[in-house]
């Protein structure tokens, strides 16, 4: 923590409640009781960092619960950050004092800041109203013992037990994950919310279609949308540079991909995503009107802003691309819209793909387009390491496709995958978020890489975009 720069950092003040509800952990000075605090590195996990510093620092096995609604009070007008916890164990090995103080005994005057008391007031209000059933259970006091008794129970058959220690990713009101120590392997408990509610159905579609290549899932949670899988043994590929390992993890997505096209209709079925190049093709012009509506609210110069002409030879370059990688025959299949790297292990006994919150069902070239972009970034641009990258995962489609059909389709995967990724969801149709400057700039973003690759292919010849 010391190497990071502040401007790195972001600080968080906790409100920590007992089991109860009723105490609040708090250190004493002199003007009145602080909270808690904690710097997190920004772009870390929120949920793991706090956790462990809570532990460290304040001698505190505490459970993430949310993060008080900003909008609600007057508190977070400094830009403060809190975020309220459970501690369902003090381990009293932390290096700052601090106490248990009743809830009922505080006042404004209590703290050294008085913002903290606003923050604490609405932290309680918005728990009394989770406890009542308003929102996600992961948010209620006693949701974490009431996990680790289903946790134990579901593993008990399989001969494991929890030996205690645990760690928690993720946090939010609906979401969750958090990994579990026992006797043998880790056990990993996820679950999930809306916008991604699909991922809980898709992934027991996919964990009993595809054993080899997704983890078992040994129990679920329906009620909570969370299930239960053993932690995979092998090099997760978002840690290495061993090009060999990501043409093994390359070759592992065509034979899944493979194994799936008998059983596209039911991963679609299951909540998975329709990107089939009829649905594709039908989004190109309402996703470029408005990406000229966006290009239109753009104050400055560079990047460049793309006129409608530009916009509507674009369209019809998509559309002529979608129509060719059609006409090449090579059948839908399982895919996802968000290949992690960090989501796929690698071991002796095969490759696993982990989180299919963007699974979709459509041309699978655009997958390993994706992977193909992270190995980039990761193991080098080496324009031989790349080919070889995917000269391993063109083989297995060479024994079953046309002949010469990869190797056509290939190249137009990098222009489809980034319309498939910016057009194959539905954050482009939501206005109340495109009014954020962020969002409209990223999809600006795209619309102009998705030119230049349109731009490049026509400058290569391509039989139908010259």
């Amino acid at each position: 923590m010391d190497l990071i720069q502040q401007s790195e950092c972001e600080t968080y003040r906790a409100i920590v409640l007992d089991q109860d509800g009723t105490a609040l952990l708090l250190a004493p000075t002199d003007k009145g009781f602080l909270l808690p605090s904690a710097e997190v590195p920004r772009w870390q996990r929120l949920a793991e960092n706090l956790t462990a510093a809570m532990k460290s620092k304040w001698g505190c096995d505490a459970i993430c619960l949310f993060a008080p609604d900003a909008a609600a009070s007057a508190s977070h007008s400094s830009g403060v950050n809190y975020q309220v916890f459970e501690c369902w164990n003090r381990t009293e090995t932390g290096n700052a004092p601090a106490e248990w103080v009743p809830i009922s005994s505080l006042s404004e005057k209590s703290f050294q800041d008085s913002a903290d008391y606003s923050a604490v007031q609405q932290s309680v209000a918005e728990g009394n109203a989770y406890s009542r059933g308003r929102g996600g259970p992961f948010a209620q006091l006693g949701w974490f013992r009431e996990l680790q008794t289903w946790v134990g129970d579901a593993i008990r058959p399989l001969g494991l037990q929890l030996k205690g220690p645990f760690c928690q990713f993720n946090a939010s009101p609906s979401f969750s994950l958090i990994r579990f120590e026992t006797d043998g392997p880790a056990i990993w408990f996820k679950a999930v919310g809306e916008p991604n509610l699909r991922e809980f159905p898709v992934t027991l579609t996919l964990a009993q279609l595809f054993p080899r290549y997704v983890p078992p899932v040994l129990s679920t949670r329906p009620e909570w949308n969370g299930w239960l899988t053993p932690e995979v043994e092998g090099t997760n590929l978002g840690e290495t540079r061993e090009a060999t390992l990501w043409e093994v993890a390359a070759a592992a997505l065509a034979k899944l991909q493979i194994e799936s096209i008998s059983k596209h209709a039911q991963i679609r079925d299951s909540g998975a995503r329709d990107l089939s190049t009829a649905t594709l093709s039908d989004r190109v012009l309402p996703f470029l009107d408005l990406m000229g509506q966006l290009m239109n609210q753009q104050t400055k110069v560079p990047p460049p802003i793309l006129g409608r002409e530009e916009l509507a030879v674009l369209g019809e370059r998509l559309q002529d691309a979608l129509c060719l990688i059609e006409e090449l025959g090579i059948p839908d299949t399982l895919g996802h819209l968000d290949l992690n790297p960090g989501n796929i292990i690698v071991s002796p006994n095969g490759c696993a793909f982990l989180d299919w919150a963007e699974a979709y069902v459509g041309h699978p070239f655009f997958s390993f387009q994706y992977l193909l972009e992270h190995f980039r970034r990761i193991v080098g641009p080496d324009s031989i390491s790349a080919a070889k990258l995917a000269a391993s995962y063109l083989a297995p489609w060479e024994q079953i496709a046309s002949r010469d059909c990869p190797t056509e389709a290939l190249p137009l995967a990098p222009l489809l995958a980034v319309f498939a990724y910016a057009a194959g969801t539905d954050a482009w149709r939501q206005p109340e978020r495109l009014r954020d400057a962020n969002a409209a700039g990223y999809m600006r973003s795209l619309t102009r890489r998705m030119n230049r690759e349109a731009n490049q292919l026509s400058d290569q010849g391509s039989p139908c975009l010259s």
